[in-house]
C-alpha cells in the first residue's frame, strides 16, 4: 500500500542519516555519557518582532514513546552501514532522560531555549532532525497567524490554506498551531476534528459556474445549508450583492454572510454593506478572502473596512515571508564539561540554561535574562520540566491553555513590538556567570 504519511511506528527513521551514523560511532566507542543538547534560534526573520513558541511541548511528549520497532529495524539493515549488534540497541531504545521546555504559547526571542534534553549522548543526539522538525513548523506557523490574528483587531480569522501548504503533514500540524494562535475556524475537516477547532467554509466558484445561473445557485445552496455564506464575486459582486437581498426578501432564504474574494476588497465590502443595510439586512457579516496576509488584513482594518472575518490561506499556511527559523541543536554540556561550537556570527553558550522574564511594575514584558540553570532571579522561569526519566511528568500540552497564554504576553508586549513595523528589539542577554563560562571554555578549547 501506497504511504499517505508515516505511521508512529516510522517516526525513528524520520530522521536524517548521520543522527544514525553517529549514534552508532558513539556506540561503537562505549561514548554515551550524560549530553545536555539546547534548542534555539539566533535570529527572527525581517519585519519580525517575536515567534511564538509551538510544537515543543507535543514533540516532547512523542519522543517519551519513540521506540525502533522491528520492521524498522529491518530497513534500516537494508541499508548495509550498521552493525547487527547496535541494530539490536536499537531494538531495545526507549528515552530514559529529561527535557525542559518554555510552555506552548510563550513569546520568544533569539538564543533563549526553547527546549533542552538532558540524556545520554546517544538518545540525544537521535532526537535533533524530529525535534527540530515539530518545533520549527508549529513556531513558523504560529507566529504567522499570531501576526494575522493581531491586525485583524479581534475580527475572527479563518484558515483557508489547505490547498497550498507544504503537505499533507503540514496543512494537518498547522491547524494545531492556528489554534495556539488565535484562529477560530478552519476549512481543514480531518485537522478541525482532530484539534477541536470549529470547521468552517463557504462555496467555491465552481458551484455557481456549473449551475449555470447565479441566483439559482445561491437559492439552491441557501436552502440547503441556512444561514451560510455565499460567494458574490464570481461574475459582478454588487450585482450578485442584489440577488442575495432580493431571495432574502422574495424566497426568506437565511444567510448569514456574503465573502468577496477578488477586487477591490475594501471598497465592494463598504459598497455591499450600504446596499444590505440600505435593505435591513444589516445582521449579513461580510467576510473577505484572496491573497491576505497580515500587511493586507491590516490596512483593511485601518481603512475602516466593514468586514466581519478574514479568510487566510496561502500567505499564511506557507508562511511566504519567512518560510524557516535559524533554529539550532547544539550540545552544549558532556560528561559534566561544558561544550561549544565557536563560528563566526553563531555563538553557544554552554552549560544547561533557564530563562527568566521580567515585567515592569504595569505589567509589561521588560526584558529576558538566559542564565545558568543553578542561578536564581526574580521573574518568572520559563523552561520547566515536560519528561522525567523517559515520562511525562505534565499532561499532554493544552491548546487552550497556549492560546490563553500567548494571549496575555501578546497584551503584555509593549505597543511598539506588537506592529507590523520593526523597532528595537526586545531586550534579551545573558547573565554575566554565562559569559564567563563561554570566555573560559573558549579559553580552554585554545591551549
Amino acid at each position: 500500500m501506497t504511504a499517505i504519511w508515516p505511521d508512529r511506528d516510522a517516526l525513528c527513521l524520520l530522521t536524517d542519516l548521520y543522527e544514525l551514523t553517529m549514534a552508532q560511532a558513539y556506540w561503537r566507542q562505549q561514548r554515551n555519557d550524560e549530553a545536555i543538547f539546547s534548542l534555539f534560534f539566533r535570529v527572527l526573520p525581517e519585519q519580525r518582532q517575536y515567534a511564538v513558541a509551538c510544537g515543543q511541548e507535543y514533540a516532547a511528549h512523542l519522543v517519551s514513546e519513540l521506540r525502533f520497532p522491528a520492521e524498522q529495524v529491518a530497513r534500516l539493515a537494508e541499508l548495509k552501514q550498521f552493525q547487527p549488534e547496535f541494530l539490536d540497541w536499537l531494538a531495545g531504545f526507549r528515552f530514559t532522560g529529561e527535557i525542559r521546555t518554555v510552555p506552548e504559547g510563550t513569546l520568544v526571542f533569539p538564543h533563549e531555549p526553547v527546549l533542552e534534553v538532558r540524556a545520554p549522548v546517544i538518545q540525544g543526539q537521535l532526537l535533533e532532525s524530529l525535534l527540530m522538525n515539530y518545533i520549527n513548523l508549529e513556531t513558523l506557523l504560529a507566529s504567522k497567524a499570531s501576526r494575522v490574528v493581531d491586525a485583524a483587531g479581534g475580527r475572527p480569522v479563518m484558515d483557508f490554506g489547505m490547498r497550498r501548504m507544504h503537505g499533507l503533514e503540514a496543512a494537518w500540524r498547522g491547524v494545531r498551531a492556528y489554534r495556539v494562535a488565535g484562529i477560530s475556524g478552519t476549512s481543514n475537516v480531518l485537522a478541525s476534528r482532530d484539534f477541536d477547532l470549529p470547521a468552517q467554509g463557504t462555496m467555491a466558484h465552481s458551484y455557481i459556474q456549473a449551475v449555470g445561473d447565479e441566483r439559482q445557485a445561491f437559492l439552491e445552496y441557501a436552502r440547503l445549508y441556512p444561514g451560510t455564506t455565499l460567494l458574490v464575486d464570481t461574475y459582478d459582486t454588487l450585482a450578485a450583492v442584489d440577488k442575495v437581498i432580493g431571495l432574502v426578501r422574495e424566497e426568506g432564504i437565511e444567510v448569514g454572510a456574503i465573502r468577496i474574494d477578488s477586487g477591490d476588497l475594501g471598497a465592494l465590502a463598504k459598497a455591499a454593506r450600504r446596499r444590505l443595510d440600505d435593505a435591513g439586512l444589516s445582521g449579513i457579516r461580510i467576510v473577505v478572502s484572496g491573497g491576505l496576509d497580515e500587511w493586507k488584513v491590516a490596512k483593511l482594518v485601518a481603512d475602516g473596512a466593514p468586514m466581519d472575518g478574514f479568510g487566510v490561506g496561502t500567505e499564511m499556511g506557507s508562511v511566504a515571508d519567512a518560510p524557516s527559523l535559524d533554529f539550532a541543536y547544539k550540545l552544549t554540556e558532556y560528561g559534566g564539561e561544558p561544550r561549544l561550537k565557536n563560528a563566526p556570527g553563531k555563538p553557544v553558550y554552554p552549560g544547561a540554561k533557564q530563562v527568566w522574564r521580567h515585567h515592569d511594575a504595569s505589567g509589561m514584558l521588560a526584558g529576558d535574562e538566559i542564565t545558568g540553570i543553578d542561578e536564581a532571579r526574580d521573574g518568572e522561569p520559563l523552561l520547566r520540566e515536560v519528561i522525567r526519566d523517559g515520562r511525562p511528568v505534565l499532561p499532554s500540552p493544552d491548546p487552550d491553555q497556549a492560546r490563553e497564554r500567548l494571549s496575555r504576553e501578546r497584551q503584555s508586549l509593549p505597543t511598539a513590538l506588537r506592529g507590523l513595523t520593526p523597532h528595537a528589539p526586545y531586550p534579551v542577554r545573558f547573565s554575566e556567570s554565562l559569559e564567563t563560562l563561554r570566555r573560559d571554555t573558549l579559553a580552554r578549547l585554545a591551549e
